[in-house]
């Protein structure tokens, strides 16, 4: 049987107790890898992790607060230390922020916040996994970005400026690491099946269908979808892909 491209790597994925982060765990470990999971809940993190384990794989749980730049320090620190090296990165922790209102109506509290988990974090992590990497000879790091950071969104002008700017952070980690093995990329989904989602709409049937109809292929996507592209993005089969950023959208953004 071949040997599979990712198999014996180290992959690392925030926000990985649900959703797409949970999905990109069980991918990465059905393909072989040595998974790290982090989050913050440990009551779904640690069940997660000896679900993989259960299955054959090696995985391990570190509760990890992304906003917490201590806490990144530790994570990659103790990936390193129990598996050896760090090889894959996958940076997808998020939040959704306050429900959706024009920016004269939203809140700068709810801006910092937004901004503090889905851009700093990710600039916190690429400062913590690239050295990792380096030491290693090189890697592949994917950022979760959103189609969100490609159009506007009315009344998600905080979340849509954070994407937007994980797509300009990714551009520019490319750029720097690009000769020294390190290749930087970014997933933008459109709506996924996830709780995520469901907040952003509030639960409201009438703007879920109407979300809907916004994707060519008349359907969300799901989680194990993103967790493919974010796969093929991590494989060294693609040694010669860095700086973009792959629409996961069902034709929304071809529109």
């Amino acid at each position: 049987m071949a040997q599979k491209p990712l198999a014996d790597s180290v992959a690392l994925i925030t926000g990985a107790t649900s959703g797409i982060g949970l999905a990109t765990a069980e991918a990465f470990a059905e393909a072989g890898c040595k998974v790290v999971l982090a989050g913050r809940r440990e009551d779904l993190g640690e069940p997660a992790a000896e679900s993989i384990r259960a299955s054959g794989g090696q995985a391990a749980f570190v509760q990890t607060d992304v906003t917490d730049d201590d806490q990144i320090r530790r994570l990659v620190e103790t990936t390193v230390e129990q598996f050896g090296g760090l090889d894959i990165a996958f940076n997808n922790a998020g939040i959704e922020g306050d429900p959706l209102a024009p920016i004269h109506e939203a809140s700068l509290d709810n801006f910092d916040r937004v901004f503090r988990t889905n851009v700093r974090s990710v600039f916190s992590c690429i400062q913590q996994q690239a050295p990792a990497m380096l030491a290693g000879g090189g890697g592949a790091i994917i950022n979760n970005a959103s189609t969100a950071g490609l159009i506007g969104f009315p009344g998600l002008a905080t979340y849509s400026a954070s994407k937007h700017a994980v797509i300009g952070l990714t551009k520019t980690a490319a750029l720097e690491y690009a000769e020294h093995g390190i290749r930087v990329n970014a997933v933008a989904p459109g709506v996924i099946e996830t709780q995520m989602f469901d907040r952003i709409a509030d639960y409201n049937d009438d703007l879920i269908e109407y979300a809907r109809t916004l994707h060519p292929m008349k359907r969300f996507g799901e989680s194990s979808e993103v967790a493919q592209a974010v796969l093929w993005l991590a494989s060294p089969e693609n040694s010669f892909t860095t700086g973009i950023t792959l629409p996961l959208d069902g034709g929304f953004t071809a529109q």
